[in-house]
């Protein structure tokens, strides 16, 4: 049997094996994202709310919106726009995993295995652990910024039809192409230097505390690699991602949403540094914190729903434990 034909009776997994991880991992994440994706939506808005420079600047019609909390948010949106509107903006959220999803996890396997070195069965340094899971996340945002920022703003539409604004967007494909037009191809990467930097410090607690306790708990404890353990790494993880990542978040999403000139520039924010004082300066350093209950309410279902999908979908493809 001639190396052509022996590389085609290998398995899919072992032939392509790193568009083989990118498809399971975007395939975990695309169930985590819609099992949890109605605590998303209400994050985005209480982040939106109380928002100092749209008082400042009458931005929303001199109408301030109260702060109602997590669950009443969360209600409110099912009673006065109806339950479906609890996954507005699901597709581009899901079409944002598959890409991001799809990157980091590829990306950081890459490095830790082959960039970093680290020995299977042996512990890896913490420091690297950093390093690969911020490299990681940084890239796979910024490929999938342009996803990110329609699923934003597709997730206030619903607020801006209560408060009797015309809708901006007919669908996902529309909200594409209206921003391209107006902002052109820079457009669709607005506010991507917030989004990559939450991204690098989610992913500093998402991929490098899974990691991390993964393996210290294989190799110091009696507990094998199982759905038990993944549990437990994957709670740790979603709890350290959303305390280093909700105040870039809050930047981020209130980047994404503020209103733009014919240029594409931000009319309420100059930068992501320029937002982030702001919002502490006019808000108080908590509100740096908003949206931090369904953040974590949200980060540690997805942690676990994705950590687990995943690493049951490895194993039934044949491939190694991550």
């Amino acid at each position: 049997m001639s190396p052509a034909e022996d590389e085609r009776s290998l398995p899919l997994p072992e032939r392509w094996p790193r568009a083989s991880k990118f498809a399971l991992s975007a395939c975990a994440a695309a169930v985590a994202e819609l099992v949890t994706f109605p605590l998303d939506l209400t994050k985005t808005r209480l982040q939106i709310q109380g928002e100092a420079a749209v008082r400042r600047d009458g931005a929303a019609g001199g109408q301030a919106v109260p702060y109602r909390g997590m669950l009443r948010t969360a209600a409110g949106i099912a009673q006065e726009e109806g339950v479906r509107k609890l996954w507005q903006g699901a597709t581009p959220a899901v079409y944002r995993h598959i890409v991001y999803t799809g990157v980091r996890m590829v990306t950081y396997e890459h490095l830790r295995d082959s960039v970093l070195g680290r020995a299977e069965g042996e512990s890896f340094p913490l420091w690297k652990a950093v390093v690969g899971g911020m490299s990681a996340g940084a890239i796979g945002q910024f490929f999938a910024s342009p996803t990110d920022l329609v699923k934003v703003q597709m997730q206030m539409e619903g607020k801006r039809k209560l408060e009797g604004k015309p809708l901006r967007f007919r669908g996902v494909h529309h909200a594409f192409l209206k921003i391209l037009s107006e902002g052109g191809v820079r457009g669709l990467w607005a506010g991507w230097v917030p989004n990559v930097q939450r991204a690098a410090l989610v992913n500093m607690g998402d991929l490098t505390t899974y990691d991390s306790v993964k393996h210290f708990l294989l190799l110091n404890t009696t507990l094998v690699d199982n759905s038990v353990t993944h549990s437990v790494s994957s709670v740790c993880s979603g709890l350290v991602a959303a305390v280093l990542g909700t105040p870039a978040d809050v930047v981020k999403t209130r980047i994404m949403n503020q209103p733009r000139d014919k240029q594409g520039r931000g009319l309420l924010y100059k930068s992501s540094m320029d937002c982030l004082i702001q919002t502490a300066q006019g808000e108080g350093f908590m509100s740096l914190y908003k949206g931090f209950m369904p953040t974590w309410m949200r980060m540690a279902p997805w942690s676990l729903v994705f950590w687990l999908t995943y690493e049951q979908i490895r194993r039934m493809w044949g491939v190694t434990s991550f």
